[in-house]
């Protein structure tokens, strides 16, 4: 569960890939992890050749990367302003997704479990990230031939929902259920329609509720839940970030964030479009540690 020798020298490698952190109250636990005092965000900053992404359910489009670069300081500043400390780690051009950092880790309160990506061009993002992640969280791996990518999992409190995809295997999720069960956590799967993963038809608005397009996922894994269903029109609203309590959401979808405002939620909403080019969502851009 622990860094391995490999993790190590990963992270003695690509420390300088991280920004120092913003605030100094935070403290060093034994092991070398720091005390999550307040919620951090691990981001990177895409990488010029992110227009090479990986695509499975759109068509390629171009992708202005310096109005991505905008949307995605919009996007760490939104994480600030929601209370988040951000992290940012340098692009790396050699990976052109690696700004998607949400799939290479499951995070859960105990640990981080670090996955084996579903796609071959993206197996190195994982390693990349472990440095940042080991700061705040004891290591668990996944590791091939199983397959299983963030994007495919959401909690709601101790319960974990997965679904097979592109991306995950049933040996992933069945890895994972060996790692997260033993810890008090539920695992579910979901069966998911036409899209990419669980969390582009599906989030946590909080632990009892989900905002979902009913288009793309079987909802009756969600028996108990209360459901909020995206507007019409707004397919690719279902995908928000929960940080301290705020939901931070595209700005594309305004229909959708009126309708959770009218719920009680309080909405900071920014533009993600040329993410969305890219076959992404709000969450795939952070990894959330509390």
């Amino acid at each position: 569960m622990f860094l391995t020798a490999e993790t190590q020298r990963a992270q003695r490698n690509t420390e300088k890939d991280i920004e120092p952190p913003s605030r100094q109250e935070r403290q060093v636990q034994d092991g070398g992890r720091e005390r999550v005092e307040m919620t951090i965000a691990i981001t990177r900053i895409p990488a010029e050749t992110i227009a090479r992404c990986e695509l499975t359910y759109i068509e390629r489009v171009p992708i202005d990367y310096t109005k991505a670069l905008k949307q995605h300081e919009a996007y760490c500043a939104a994480l600030e302003a929601c209370g988040a400390e951000v992290i940012k780690m340098h692009p790396t051009p050699e990976l052109p997704d690696s700004v998607f950092v949400e799939d290479t880790a499951i995070i859960l309160d105990e640990l981080a479990i670090i996955t084996p990506m579903g796609i071959a061009s993206r197996r190195a993002e994982p390693l990349r990230n472990e440095a940042a992640v080991a700061r705040y969280r004891p290591l668990a791996h996944i590791t091939l031939p199983a397959t299983i990518e963030g994007g495919d999992v959401f909690r709601l409190g101790k319960a974990i929902f997965v679904s097979l995809s592109t991306r995950t295997n049933e040996a992933g999720i069945e890895a994972l259920k060996k790692l997260a069960e033993p810890l008090g956590y539920t695992v579910t799967t979901v069966v998911l329609h036409d899209c990419l993963h669980l969390k582009s038809a599906c989030t946590a608005l909080d632990d009892q509720t989900v905002l979902l397009n009913r288009a793309w996922v079987d909802t009756s894994a969600f028996e108990g839940y209360t459901l909020v269903d995206v507007a019409a029109g707004e397919d690719n609203a279902g995908n928000v970030v929960r940080v301290n309590g705020q939901l931070l959401a595209s700005s594309q979808y305004t229909q959708t964030n009126a309708i959770l405002e009218g719920r009680g939620y309080k909405v900071c909403a920014v533009d993600a479009s040329e993410f969305t080019k890219a076959e992404a969502a709000m969450t795939c851009m952070s990894l959330i540690v509390e």
